[in-house]
């Protein structure tokens, strides 16, 4: 792709996303990143798919959204990032942390385990917002786009949301995405902190938390429907 493509697709906004991203398109902290990325992807591989970039915005309209979930960056490995936080298209292996999430939910609500469908896209339709702090990555390269200025955009994203103030519930998994609590100040945001699902930190706080029973006591609390967080192999 040329780099006036990729920059067509960086400007290619969701229309359930659109007063968010009128507001910021632009802003030299958005338009420095589109131009960063938008070289970048002529010379190396960008994940996810740059039409793909916006996808957790796509999915998850401004107006729908009833829980957010928060990681850091996309997978840098082929075939894996597909623009939702934590997700895999259906037969991509399933990552540790995302493992680790279907052991949690098995634990919380006795759900089968699943063994090759980690696409969270039912959840993203439910109104599960699933946002990458930074919305790109370089292959092979962890945190390699950390620096770009995504995490200026996702946090006003955070911000607008707030400004809502409607219920929504932040499942803030680690110490990175638990800092994006100081964003959230309406009295109506439910903040469950957890620790990350990863192997290295699963067992000391995510494993056994309740973090997606006590998601769904607090929707339903609101009179709100709560998320269906069972994903089959089917």
């Amino acid at each position: 792709m040329t780099y006036e493509e990729n920059k067509e697709k960086l400007l290619t906004f969701p229309e359930g996303w659109k007063d968010f991203f009128d507001g910021i398109k632009e802003s030299e902290s958005f338009l420095s990143v589109v131009e960063k990325v938008s070289k970048e992807a002529c010379e190396e591989t960008v994940y996810p798919p740059l039409e793909d970039v916006y996808r957790a915005f796509s999915l998850t309209p401004e107006k729908e959204v009833k829980v957010v979930i928060i990681g850091q960056d996309p997978y840098f490995n082929p075939n894996q990032a597909n623009g939702l936080a934590f997700s895999v298209g259906k037969g991509v292996t399933l990552p540790p942390s995302l493992v680790n999430i279907y052991k949690e939910l098995s634990y919380e609500y006795h759900y089968p385990i699943p063994k090759k469908n980690g696409d969270l896209t039912p959840w993203a339709k439910q109104g599960v917002l699933l946002l990458n702090a930074s919305l790109t990555v370089r292959q092979g390269e962890a945190n390699s786009h950390s620096r770009y200025g995504w995490d200026k955009i996702t946090d006003m994203a955070i911000e607008y949301l707030d400004k809502k103030d409607r219920p929504i519930v932040y499942l803030l998994w680690g110490n990175y995405a638990f800092k994006k609590a100081s964003l959230i100040h309406s009295k109506k945001a439910k903040i469950i902190h957890t620790a990350h699902p990863s192997p290295l930190s699963a067992s000391k706080g995510f494993f056994c938390s309740d973090c997606f029973i006590r998601c769904n006591d607090y929707l339903l609390s609101r009179q709100m429907d709560p998320i269906d967080f069972r994903i089959s192999d089917e």
